[in-house]
């Protein structure tokens, strides 16, 4: 489980494939002598798992399926590109974002990022089958990223992001048009399929 409050970027510094696979190794700083073999850690806001580790060379590898790099962003990776990181949740921390699992629901363009004042404006396209899962005011997780709906329309979500958000995550390397990773909120998937189910045992 993940907050969506990012911890810090890593540098992308391969995306190798293999076979029906692929590897990622990123620069990941300082946070490579923490991580254990094995451990999940949200990439962009996609759960995955540690495969290998360099505290030296502060790198570490992430083993993608070719099933991630269908439904995810991360294909659109290249070497220098920016990533979001984020450790697993600890027990008994401050939880400072909103429920995030790392299970990537789709990806979205972005439709607007403009500068207002110290602020900027980002508008995402809403996919169709997902309308419903943003309500204004609640949560989503973009890129990893947990942000607060400010607007929300039958076509897009737009949200508020601050000069702190802007520059410790890698929105600022972001354009018009660019890919990112959502997940909806957890509580709304589940409030979605339990009416559905009754609706269908009602008729």
């Amino acid at each position: 489980m993940f907050t969506g409050l990012v911890e810090s970027t890593g540098t992308v510094l391969s995306l190798e494939p293999r076979g029906e696979s692929a590897r990622l190794t990123l620069q990941v700083g300082p946070m490579a002598a923490e991580l254990t073999d094995g451990e999940s850690v949200s990439v962009n806001g996609c759960c995955l798992t540690v495969t290998a580790k360099d505290p030296v060379a502060q790198t570490a590898s992430f083993d993608l399926l070719m099933q991630t790099l269908r439904v995810t962003s991360l294909g659109d990776l290249e070497t220098g590109s920016l990533v979001n990181l984020e450790r697993a949740m600890a027990m008994g921390a401050r939880f400072g974002g909103h429920i995030v699992q790392g299970h990537v629901d789709a990806t979205v363009r972005i439709l607007d990022w403009s500068e207002h004042g110290q602020d900027h404006r980002l508008e995402v396209e809403l996919p169709a089958e997902h309308r419903g899962l943003v309500i204004p005011k609640g949560s989503i997780c973009l890129d990893g990223i947990s942000l607060t709906a400010a607007e929300v329309s039958e076509k897009s979500v737009t949200c508020w992001i601050i000069p702190h958000t802007f520059q410790i995550t890698n929105l600022h390397t972001k354009k018009t048009g660019a890919r990112l990773n959502v997940e909806f909120d957890m509580l709304g998937k589940y409030v979605r399929e339990l009416v559905k189910a009754q609706l269908a045992a009602a008729a």
